[in-house]
């Protein structure tokens, strides 16, 4: 394992408040420009919610559940690759309906094993789609989405009650943009993505960020409080990566955040627990899924080790929950952040964003380097 050294610079010039993907970035970007860096994290690792360790049976787990690295960004891509060797990895992901695993996102397979058909070709699943489907002539909501794409039936089977589980809330509640991350195929692939690059981190997430904050102008502080400590620093810039409403105290009410209980479980001599990476329960169960951790890092081990996903309303906040209320509490926010001049909100909790990680990194080199150049930062 990459060790990672911890220290306190109170003099740094730029504190950033967290060590997830956004925290880690810009703070690799701004001690290459040759200002000094303290990384503040709360917890006791680096890595944020990609974090991952070995297990007390020596398999790579991801604690906070499945980190699979995808994208179509060539700026990402060679970014990341600085600190890492990759392990060519295409997820894949079935869902238990009924008796039934199915391929999801749903494809032509999908259609074909559920409904019995025979088809060969785009043009038969497409015609199979616009027969079922419910025409919208405006798309207001996740259900909306799904019923003109897929119809009645797929939803009920597919989306409905996994959306219950997974916000607690019904399909017609959310933002449309939650449901259009699933994309519906009328051919064959069984790709859960189909980014250009894909792939996991050879050594896995936690030698990755110890790699990336290795310099010498990054002091990192774990287990260490921001809120309790940030009187010691005065640095030009922070750049705060947690939730926004907690920066400041709630005043405005707690913005909702789905969170995730995780129950691991390992087999000491069982190779294969299930027949890919992931499979979701969309309709029986409280967890919405579980995934098989050697899939994803291609370890080689006797035993293997599982996590079940339990969505909570309480807890560590995992993921902004996209709706137009929570939306205009965040904006009210906003606002007060727009008129910090040294201080900076990146990241999904910062912004409120459902983001993927390649999107977290997009953002924090975009950021950084606006910073860096528009505040003449340079040293």
């Amino acid at each position: 394992m990459v060790e990672i050294r911890t220290a306190l610079n109170v003099k740094a010039q730029v504190v950033v408040v967290g060590a997830g993907f956004a925290g880690a970035t810009m703070a690799r970007l701004f001690a290459e420009a040759g200002l000094t860096v303290q990384v503040i994290e709360r917890r006791d690792h680096v890595g944020g919610n990609a974090h991952d360790r070995y297990d007390e049976q020596g398999v790579l787990i991801h604690p906070y559940g499945p980190h699979i690295f995808h994208t179509n960004s060539d700026a990402v891509w060679a970014f990341l690759s600085r600190f890492t060797a990759w392990r060519s990895y295409e997820h894949r992901v079935l869902a238990k309906v009924g008796e039934q695993l199915l391929p999801i996102p749903i494809n032509r397979t999908t259609i074909n094993e559920l409904y019995g058909y025979a088809f060969d070709t785009d043009e038969e699943v497409v015609s199979f789609y616009e027969r079922v489907r419910v025409p919208k002539s405006v798309i207001e909501n996740s259900e909306d989405l799904v019923l003109a794409s897929v119809g009645e039936d797929l939803c009920s089977k597919f989306f409905a009650g996994y959306t219950r589980k997974q916000w607690g809330l019904e399909l017609r509640d959310l933002a449309a943009g939650v449901a259009a991350r699933i994309p519906t195929r009328t051919n064959t692939d069984d790709r859960y993505f189909t980014d250009r690059y894909q792939a996991m981190p050879e050594a896995g997430y936690h030698a990755l960020f110890g790699r990336m904050l290795d310099h010498e102008g990054v002091a990192i502080a774990l287990q260490t409080d921001y809120f309790e400590c940030r009187a010691l620093f005065q640095p030009r810039l922070t750049i705060y990566c947690g939730p926004i409403d907690r920066y400041f105290d709630h005043c405005f009410g707690a913005l909702p955040y789905r969170s995730l209980r995780f129950e691991h479980q390992q087999f000491a001599a069982l190779e294969r627990f299930q027949p890919v990476g992931t499979v979701n329960f969309p309709n029986d169960y409280d967890y919405t899924r579980i995934t098989e951790f050697k899939y994803l890092t291609g370890q080689s081990h006797p035993g293997t080790s599982i996590v079940y996903e339990f969505p909570s309303a309480t807890g560590e906040p995992f993921y902004p929950i996209p709706r137009p209320e929570n939306e205009a509490l965040f904006k009210r926010y906003q606002a007060l952040a727009d008129k910090l001049d040294d201080v900076v909100f990146v990241g999904r909790l910062a912004q409120y964003k459902y983001y993927n990680m390649d999107q977290v990194i997009a953002a924090a080199i975009q950021k950084a380097k606006h910073l860096l150049d528009s505040r003449n930062l340079h040293t």
